[in-house]
């Protein structure tokens, strides 16, 4: 990522160095600290005269993170800006430059809990089957979506597998997920036959000579960047008609395992959840669906049943 100035370019190989923070990580303490040295250039954040490199104190960062609230961040943003400026606090007092950490005094805000967007099976099969599989890109296209779909993936888990991690035979990946933590998830029959198709027919085509070590490419043979995924799933997605995000695929993954009598531990697993809390969520959103099915087929009997109220 491009760095705004030394200080902040600083913080970054001070996350990955010494607090050994995961890469994806460390790019968003980063861009929070890029925003707030941002603010400190508007004329409201230059009101308090502080540079990026002074000890900012605790009201000028409440000052910072309402205005990020005002340009449309949501709790889980502010969130990880408190812990991004905690940890540039940290960074600062290491090199001397602050003799006390301000951030520390800064209170995380509640977060409220809200059900992930689930698409149906019908809906994931409109979007997968509105990419044009007629070139080799619409083979990647198809090959990567269904993957996400098959094994819940996160974009970055993705956009980043190796070809070393993909064991087609056994229909295996081998996934390194947040915070370096590894699983192997399995996948099912539509994902591997496009990934085979991808992989022995349609990539060698764009690859040719070329050594790449990931799996989805652009067409310049180089990595495909997660920017370049969620650009084609929003063209997917005006297309299908179907309102999502590359990430719906995942909870709708999650929630269609629960669905068809997954136990919640294995889905956890195939996650890679460190906390089952984290993937009891998915429950919730199976008896969403399940009461707007209710109330669509029976709306009569929806006021009498005891079965959602429990």
């Amino acid at each position: 990522m491009e760095f705004c100035c030394s200080a902040v370019k600083q913080f970054y190989a001070y996350l990955i160095t010494v607090s050994r923070k995961a890469k994806l990580s460390a790019e968003t303490y980063a861009r929070s600290i890029t925003a707030l040295y941002n603010w400190l250039k508007t004329p409201d954040g230059a009101n308090g005269g502080f540079s990026i490199e002074d000890m900012i104190p605790v009201q000028e960062l409440s000052r910072f993170l309402l205005w990020r609230k005002t340009e449309g961040a949501d709790e889980r943003t502010i969130s990880k800006d408190i812990s991004a400026l905690r940890s540039y606090g940290e960074f600062m007092n290491s090199l001397n430059d602050w003799n006390d950490n301000p951030a520390l005094l800064l209170e995380k805000p509640k977060m409220h809990r809200t059900l992930p967007r689930v698409l149906s099976v019908e809906q994931v099969e409109a979007i997968l089957s509105a990419i044009d599989v007629s070139s080799p890109l619409g083979v990647r296209d198809r090959a990567l979506f269904e993957l996400i779909y098959s094994c819940g993936l996160r974009i970055s888990e993705a956009s980043g597998l190796l070809l070393e991690q993909v064991h087609l035979l056994e229909r295996m990946i081998h996934v390194s997920g947040k915070g370096s933590k590894e699983r192997i998830v399995p996948f099912g029959e539509p994902a591997y036959e496009w990934l085979k198709k991808w992989l022995e027919e349609e990539r060698p085509k764009i690859v040719g000579e070329k050594i790449v070590p990931t799996v989805f490419v652009n067409y310049q043979a180089k990595p495909l960047s997660r920017k370049g995924a969620w650009k084609r799933f929003q063209e997917l997605e005006a297309k299908s008609g179907v309102t999502a995000k590359v990430h719906t695929l995942r909870h709708s993954y999650a929630t269609h395992m629960l669905a068809g009598g997954a136990d919640l531990r294995s889905v956890q697993s195939l996650l890679g959840h460190s906390d089952i809390s984290t993937t009891q969520i998915y429950t919730h959103v199976d008896n969403e669906a399940l009461r707007d099915y209710y109330k669509e087929y029976f709306p009569q009997n929806i006021k009498e049943s005891n079965y959602f109220k429990q």
